[in-house]
């Protein structure tokens, strides 16, 4: 039985969402959110503004699709961090991941979550509250993780996992900061393994 197709057919984009929303998530990594103008954007994904609109939304629209991405891709090695046995070897994987990735030779240094909006204006206040947000989520999965290390006899019954998780995430920023001033990898991973030498150490 042949059916009519009702209404016009929508005009393909034009453009790879995908290698566009890549290239938009490096240039919020690289400027931050208020460095980023929709033009820098819209130049950067090779697309117009008016394209880049109907596609992703407005500016700030835009930015959450590119923290997800982020998330997802960059900043994965926290999910897979917390599949390891034990809490060092957690925290081990989530200081060693921040290195890795805060220091890539392909992709601005420093964290898209630490330094997207450390400078933004009253107009950015919704963007600094989602990456704040995403930062406490980040804690909140590791505290989790902690917990459930001192439950299972992994780390000593008086660790406190809250201070032990607020450790790990405050020297993963710290990291994510110096990488972004130019400190190189190998300086920060022996930071790293310095930090976690007294393990553990609440």
């Amino acid at each position: 039985m042949e059916t009519k197709q009702s209404g016009p057919i929508g005009r393909p984009r034009g453009f790879d969402t995908d290698e566009a929303l890549e290239r938009a998530m490096l240039v919020f990594w690289e400027h931050g959110y208020e460095g980023t103008s929709t033009a820098n954007l819209a130049n950067a994904m090779g697309i117009s503004t008016t394209s880049m609109y109907a596609a992703f939304g407005n500016k700030e629209q835009l930015f959450r699709k590119v923290l997800e991405r982020y998330t997802e891709g960059p900043s994965a090695y926290l999910t897979r961090a917390m599949e390891e046995p034990t809490a060092l070897g957690v925290a081990t994987a989530i200081l060693a991941g921040t290195v890795r990735t805060t220091t890539r030779p392909a992709h601005p240094h420093g964290c898209l979550g630490v330094q997207g909006a450390l400078t933004t204006s009253d107009s950015g206040q919704k963007v600094r509250e989602l990456l704040a947000a995403w930062r406490t989520n980040g804690y909140s999965c590791i505290r989790n993780r902690f917990q459930r290390a001192v439950d299972d006899g992994d780390l000593p019954p008086h660790t406190d996992p809250g201070l032990l998780a607020r450790y790990v995430t405050t020297f993963a920023y710290g990291i994510a900061v110096q990488a972004a001033s130019g400190v190189g990898r190998d300086e920060l991973q022996e930071m790293a393994d310095a930090a976690l030498r007294n393990w553990p150490l609440f």
